[in-house]
């Protein structure tokens, strides 16, 4: 999902924080803790209604808590809805299903991984502004990609022990190691198309049962999402995105990605235009309009969208 997050730090600096010496996923008895719709009944939150939670709890026999990177993607989950909600709401709406799922000892350790998790967050919001500010004109994508991404590990390590780091982010770093090893293949001017494909099918060879799921999934789409709206930020052209997705997926899935983008920014385009003439007409407030108000604004959405389009209208009302 594409998200906008600007967070606010609401605990002292949590590097100075306790860390837990975390259980890691391997423990046997391992418990998982299912989230049932209740658990992520965002009523005042528009944008999750109707959506499936990400991520998941799991707790060891002991009760303690398995911090994994699923743990990450539901703090994520939640933290998505920035901007609809403050921080501090969100934060509670989490330690409240924290407190529900997980017995005491757990629960207080995931409520100290999540303090931990958002001020690593604000953190990165100031490192990708001050990488912006650092990037020379002369760097390629390549180089680019990879100072980022040996920024955000130095980060890490001001938040989270090792062993945390490799519960929360290790596969992800598997997955971008890889990406960056294939891009440096494609952009290597010395290496023949052959030697190319040679060093490609190689990668393939090594790759993890893991990876190999992952590259061929659903995951992969969100991960090169996250990445090409990164370099979109530093304005890269749409050619280096295409390459960079290319080089991760397929030309074939490169350019089904980009046509998502065409519909995506058309999309986007017509909500625009929509919201614009809504309040140019004086329609903006559905809740108050006569039967003759209605009639115009369902004449309006007739005119901008299909009746299967208009299901989505809501969340933008």
């Amino acid at each position: 999902m594409n998200t906008k997050i600007t967070l606010v730090l609401v605990a002292a600096a949590c590097s100075a924080a306790t860390f837990f010496l975390w259980p890691s996923r391997s423990d046997t008895h391992e418990q998982r803790v299912q989230l049932t719709a209740n658990d992520h009944a965002f009523s005042f939150v528009k944008s999750l209604n109707g959506t499936d939670v990400d991520g998941d709890i799991r707790q060891n026999a002991d009760g303690n808590l398995i911090v994994s990177s699923e743990l990450r993607r539901l703090f994520d989950y939640y933290l998505s809805a920035m901007g609809e909600k403050n921080l501090p709401e969100i934060q509670g709406q989490i330690d409240k299903i924290l407190d529900q799922k997980l017995p005491a000892l757990a629960a207080r350790q995931a409520k100290q991984l999540l303090v931990q998790y958002i001020a690593y967050k604000k953190a990165l919001v100031g490192l990708e502004q001050d990488g912006a500010t650092k990037t020379q004109a002369s760097d390629t994508l390549l180089t680019s990609v990879r100072n980022r991404w040996q920024r955000m590990h130095q980060l890490r390590a001001q938040f989270f022990s090792e062993k945390e780091i490799q519960a929360m982010f290790g596969f992800d770093d598997a997955y971008d190691q890889d990406a960056l090893e294939r891009m440096a293949i494609d952009q290597d001017a010395t290496l023949t198309g052959a030697q190319k494909k040679e060093k490609l099918a190689a990668l393939d060879a090594a790759m993890s049962p893991e990876l190999r799921e992952a590259k061929s999934a659903p995951y992969q789409v969100v991960r090169l999402q996250e990445q090409t709206e990164k370099m979109r930020r530093d304005g890269a052209s749409e050619d280096d995105i295409y390459r960079l997705r290319a080089a991760a997926t397929s030309p074939e899935a490169a350019n089904r990605l980009a046509e998502v983008d065409r519909e995506t920014n058309d999309w986007n385009a017509r909500i625009q235009r929509y919201v614009n003439q809504r309040q140019q007409l004086g329609l903006a407030s559905s809740d108050t309009l006569t039967p003759e108000q209605q009639t115009q604004l369902q004449q309006l959405r007739n005119t901008m969208f299909t009746a299967q389009e208009q299901k989505r209208l809501p969340a933008y009302e």
